[in-house]
Parts: C-alpha cells; structure tokens; sequence
C-alpha cells in the first residue's frame, strides 16, 4: 500500500500523484509499487527494500540521488494468543524532491499520516521530518517500555502467590523483547550519533534542539530498556532459584517419608517370616503390640530427622 502526502497550509493533505516535496509512505508495499518508486527517484532497489527485511540492521546509507536512514521501530505481534513486544526495521529515504518511509506494517511512529488537520510536519522540510519521525519513535520506545514494566509487575505479584509456569513463560517473553529492545535502541544511537557527526543529511541551525531531544530521548529508551532488563534477568533468576529450593526440599521429605515408612514395613516383614524364637511369638497380644512397637519405631526416626531440622 502506498499513500501520498504533502502539507498545505500547515494541513497534511493526501494526494494521488507524487510532486516535488511530497512525502510518500510504503506499507508492505507490492513489487509493482516498488519498481515504481525506485524508477521514479533513482533509488537501489537493495535500499528500497531494506526495511522489508525483518533481520536488517540499522544504518545510513548515502547516495548521489538520496539518503537512506534505517532504524528499527517498536511493534506488536501475536503469538499463541497473546501480544508480545518486538522490533522491524524502517527506512527513511530524502531523496532530492520527495520524502520516502518504507515498512513492513502501519506503525503508531507514522500516526501523524492522514489526519488532514492542522499538523507541525511539513514535508517540504525533509531534514525537520526525518527527526521528528525519529523522535516519535523514541517517545514509542518509552511507551511500550512502560507497559512492559507494567505488565512485569503484574505477573511478578501472581509470581508471589505461586510460581507457575505461565507466568514465567510470559515473564521469559517480556525478558526476550526487552532484549530485541536493548539491541535496536544500541542500533538506533549509532545511527543517531553518525547523523551528529557526518554530512549523510543537510543539517539546519533550527533543527539542532530536536536532533538533541531525538538524541536525548534514544538514550532515555535505551538506559530504561537495560535497566528493566536486568530486573527481569534478576527476578527469573530469583525464581529459579526458588524453584530449585522447592524441589530439594520435595525430595528431602519423601527421602525422609521413605525411611519413616520402611520401619514398620521392615518389623512386619520379620514377622511375616516362618521362623521360631521371634519375641512375643506365644502371646495372645503380639498383633497389637508389635504395631505398637513398630509405630513407635518410627516415631523416634521422626522425632530424630525433625530434631536435625532435616524438614
């Protein structure tokens, strides 16, 4: 799907035809629309199709005719009925009359697109718009962080009642995003850093505050996606370890039980035996009173391995 944009007035208006100054965004777009667009402005077709591939990193790319600037974007998908967090790639390319976005699917960073009213995207302004494109995924990065802490703390308060393997495996998948997280943010401030440093872009006096609120909310994203990260590397660490207590203790007191039990399974397995001389052979009380000896028995195992604070 493409759609086409340009500011008019200070409204983001859709157009059916690309002109100069036009900002073009791609979603999923088809190979017909691709060989359009890499026709129409001159563009590699690696370039346009690098966003389109889920294991691309992120980078600059310059060419004569444009600059492709790819990072990756926070994003949502379902697995076995629930969503979880990940990452995709998006391309943004400032080619000389027109602003291109490629990506894989619609993305709340482009939710500006479409709303024909009054907006601050002009797209006229392509340096302006690849940063406050940028700085819209950086406020999205913090968003989803905090529900992923969010959701952390719910499942750490159902951990503490009892340690249950749904919510570990939703608490393994909120450690696995914030991993893909911690890699794309690092991704992300390289790509950032180069644009503070290199000619990839025209920079423009006005828009230094913004490139230093982009810069400054990346590293914010970045920190936090590091320090939940290692909560919950912690917290599954912890329980763990709980776990591991849980089973030794198991196995200490049906070790313990065993011998408990073994005792008056052993006097009545000597009585059993067709043997003579066995005490209380003779007497009228021998049932009871050998129960009663082999209880006591393993009473006084009992009373031993409790002594020893054994269980």
């Amino acid at each position: 799907m493409v759609k086409i944009y340009i500011t008019k007035n200070g409204v983001l208006e859709s157009i059916d035809e690309p002109q100069k100054g036009c900002w073009i965004n791609m979603i999923h777009p088809t190979e017909k629309e691709l060989v359009e667009i890499e026709t129409e402005y001159q563009i590699e077709p690696d370039d346009l199709r690098a966003a389109l591939d889920e294991e691309e990193a992120s980078r600059i790319t310059k060419e004569d005719n444009y600059t492709l600037v790819l990072v990756d974007i926070p994003a949502t998908e379902d697995k076995n009925g629930k969503s979880r967090f990940t990452t995709i790639p998006m391309g943004i390319i400032i080619a000389k009359s027109a602003m291109i976005t490629v990506c894989l699917e619609s993305t709340p960073v482009l939710s500006f697109a479409g709303k024909g009213k009054k907006t601050t995207i002009d797209t006229t302004l392509k340096t302006r718009m690849l940063l406050q494109i940028l700085l819209e995924n950086a406020k999205l990065y913090l968003k989803s962080l905090r529900q992923i802490n969010k959701q952390s703390e719910q499942l750490e308060v159902v951990l503490h009642r009892s340690v249950e393997n749904p919510a570990l495996l939703e608490m393994m998948e909120l450690g696995r995003s914030l991993l893909y997280f911690t890699t794309s943010l690092k991704g992300n401030n390289a790509v950032l850093e180069k644009l503070t440093k290199s000619a990839a872009i025209t920079r423009y006096e006005e828009d230094e505050d913004l490139l230093e609120d982009v810069i400054i909310e990346n590293k914010q994203a970045s920190e936090m996606a590091d320090t939940y990260s290692g909560v919950i590397n912690g917290m599954m660490d912890a329980y763990s370890s709980i776990i591991s207590n849980n089973m030794n203790v198991i196995q200490k007191f049906i070790a313990i039980a065993a011998v408990v039990i073994s005792i008056p399974s052993m006097v009545f397995d000597a009585y059993g035996m067709n043997i003579d001389g066995v005490p209380f052979e003779k007497s009228p009380f021998a049932f009871p009173i050998i129960v009663i000896v082999a209880l006591l028995a393993s009473g006084v195992v009992y009373q031993y391995f409790k002594h020893k604070r054994m269980f």
